[in-house]
C-alpha cells in the first residue's frame, strides 16, 4: 500500500509519531559549498510541511549553526506540530576540548546553545551524535536523563555507535529507569547495507527505531556519475563539491557505480526516477522507521516524496538485493548456511517468532 508522509509511524517503542520519511536540514546554509540558501530552504520547509510531513533533523554544526537558526524562524508559527530531532558531540570552538565529546559538560553546553538557535524550550528528540571511546556510558545516560527530567529534551538517541555499546546502554537505561535510547540514525542504504549485520537487528531486539542517514550514497544512487567521474577523481579532489567530497570519502567506485547501474535498470522498468527506487528500498526494511532525505531544491525534494507509492516485483527486488549484497560476515554467514541449518534443525520447519 502507497505511503504519505501523513501516514506516521511509531519511533522505536517509544509513542512519538513520526513520518516516514525525515527532512535532512544538512542542506539548509551554504556554509559548506553546497546546499540551499535562506529562501530556498525556506521552501523546502514549507513542501514538506504542507505535505503533512513532521520529522526535521538537524545537528548543533550543521553549516556552522546556520541549520539550527534558519529552523528556529521556519517553525516559530508551528513548533508544536514538530518532531525536531538535532544532535550534540561535533566540535563548537576549535581549540575548546570540552566543546564536543559526549561529556555532561558538552551535552549540557550544547543543549542550550542548540535551545538558544532552535528558538525553542525544548528538543523533541537529541541524538549523541558520535561516539567519542572516551566517555563513561553512565555519564551519559544521566545527564541524559536529567535534561528529560527537567523537560529540556523529550526523547534521546544515538548515531555512529559500535552495537554493543548501544545495546549496553539500552540494558543500563532499563535497569537503572533511565530515559531509555528511542533511535538509531545509521548510514543505510543500497551501497553501504553493513548496518544488517548488528546495528539493524540490534535496533529491533532492543526497542531503537532506524532513521537511517544518506538513502542515496551521498547522490550515487540517483544515477549522476558515471565511469568518467572515477578517471577524474584526481583532478577534481578537493575542489569544494560534492563530487569530490564523494570521491574523498570513497563513495564513487566501480563497485558502487554497479549498484547504482542496477537501480537505474529498474527505475526504467518502474518508470521511476533512480532517487525514488533507492529510497523506496530503504523504505521497505521492517527494521526502517524513517530515511533522511536531504534535498537542496523543491524539484528534489518532490522527486524524493515519489518514493512513498513506489512497489517492486520480487524480481525487481532480487536483483536490487543481489547487485548490493553485503558480507555479513562471522557469526552471521555461518548460522545462516545450509551445514548449520541442518545440523540445528534437520527437516524440521519453525515458524519465525512474531
Amino acid at each position: 500500500m502507497p505511503l504519505t508522509l501523513d501516514t506516521y509511524r511509531l519511533l522505536g517503542r517509544s509513542g512519538l509519531r513520526v513520518s516516514p520519511l525525515a527532512l535532512g536540514a544538512a542542506t539548509f546554509g551554504t556554509e559548506w559549498g553546497w546546499g540551499a540558501e535562506k529562501d530556498e530552504a525556506r521552501k523546502l520547509f514549507d513542501l514538506y510541511v504542507e505535505r503533512g510531513g513532521n520529522f526535521i533533523d538537524t545537528a548543533n554544526t550543521y553549516t556552522d549553526g546556520t541549520s539550527e537558526r534558519m529552523l528556529g524562524e521556519f517553525t516559530r508559527d508551528n513548533r508544536e506540530s514538530l518532531v525536531l530531532a538535532t544532535k550534540y558531540t561535533t566540535l563548537r570552538r576549535p581549540g575548546d576540548p570540552n566543546s564536543a565529546g559526549s561529556s555532561r559538560k558538552s551535552l549540557s553546553t550544547s543543549v542550550e546553545a542548540s535551545l538558544r538557535q532552535l528558538n525553542t524550550e525544548y528538543i523533541d528528540l537529541l541524538y549523541l551524535h558520535v561516539w567519542d571511546f572516551t566517555t563513561p556510558v553512565e555519564e551519559i545516560l544521566r545527564a541524559m536523563d536529567d535534561l528529560v527530567r527537567q523537560g529540556k529534551i523529550l526523547y534521546v538517541a544515538i548515531c555512529a555507535a559500535p552495537a554493543w555499546q548501544v545495546s549496553r546502554m539500552q540494558t543500563l537505561a532499563d535497569l537503572r529507569g533511565w530515559s531509555p535510547l528511542t533511535a538509531l540514525q545509521i548510514e543505510y542504504n543500497l551501497i553501504e547495507r553493513g548496518g544488517e549485520r548488528d546495528l539493524i537487528p540490534m535496533a529491533r531486539e532492543m526497542g531503537l527505531g532506524v532513521v537511517p542517514y544518506s538513502p542515496l550514497a551521498g547522490g550515487v544512487l540517483t544515477g549522476k556519475y558515471s565511469r568518467e567521474d572515477l578517471v577524474a577523481a584526481n583532478a577534481d579532489a578537493g575542489d569544494g563539491t560534492r563530487k569530490s567530497f564523494n570521491l574523498a570519502v570513497g563513495q564513487l567506485t566501480e563497485r558502487n557505480l554497479t549498484v547504482a547501474d542496477t537501480v537505474k535498470e529498474v527505475a526504467t522498468e518502474l518508470r521511476r526516477t533512480p532517487a525514488q527506487v533507492g529510497l523506496a528500498w530503504t523504505l521497505r526494511n521492517p527494521g526502517v522507521t524513517a530515511p533522511i532525505i536531504g534535498a537542496r531544491t523543491p524539484a528534489q525534494l518532490e522527486d524524493n516524496l515519489g518514493a512513498l507509492d513506489v512497489e517492486f516485483t520480487p524480481s525487481q527486488l532480487a536483483r536490487l538485493d543481489e547487485a548490493s549484497a553485503p558480507s555479513l560476515g562471522f557469526p552471521h554467514d555461518m548460522l545462516a548456511s545450509d551445514h548449520i541449518r541442518n545440523t540445528t534443525r534437520g527437516d524440521m520447519t519453525f515458524e519465525p517468532r512474531r
